[in-house]
C-alpha cells in the first residue's frame, strides 16, 4: 500500500483534532453550554483515535481500515443533520466547526474508498 495515502488520512485527522481542541479552548470565551462541551470532547477523542486507527491500517490491519471507512461515511452524514436542525443546542460557530469537520472526514472517506487502497485490504476467505 502506498505511504502516501495514509499520510494524507493522517493530516486530515490531525487537523480535526487540532480544530477540535482549539474549539474546546474557545468554548470559554464564546460562552459554551454542555451540548459544545460533550460535542466537541467526544469529537476530539474520536479523532484521536481514528489516528491510532490510520497508524493500524498503514500497518496492514484491515480491522483498522474498516473502521476509518465506516465511521468517515457514515460521521459527515450525522454532522450534517446536526449543521441542518435549527434549534439543536448547539450555537452557530459550533455548527460552522463541525461542518469543517464533516467535509475532513468526507475527505477521508473518498480516499479510504477509492478502488486501489479497497483493494490492498482484501477479504480472507472462512479457511484462510
Amino acid at each position: 500500500m502506498d505511504k502516501t495515502v495514509w499520510a494524507r488520512v493522517r493530516a486530515l485527522f490531525l487537523t480535526v483534532l487540532i480544530i477540535s481542541l482549539a474549539t474546546l479552548a474557545a468554548a470559554p470565551l464564546l460562552g459554551a453550554n454542555w451540548v459544545v462541551w460533550l460535542r466537541g470532547g467526544a469529537v476530539a477523542a474520536a479523532a484521536a483515535w481514528l489516528l491510532a486507527l490510520t497508524a493500524q491500517a498503514a500497518a496492514g490491519k484491515r480491522s483498522a481500515y474498516l473502521r476509518i471507512r465506516l465511521i468517515t461515511t457514515i460521521a459527515p452524514i450525522g454532522i450534517a443533520l446536526i449543521v441542518a436542525v435549527p434549534d439543536n443546542g448547539y450555537p452557530p460557530w459550533m455548527k460552522a466547526e463541525q461542518a469543517l469537520v464533516g467535509l475532513l472526514l468526507a475527505a477521508v472517506a473518498i480516499i479510504v474508498n477509492r478502488p486501489r487502497v479497497r483493494q490492498a485490504y482484501p477479504r480472507r476467505g472462512k479457511l484462510g
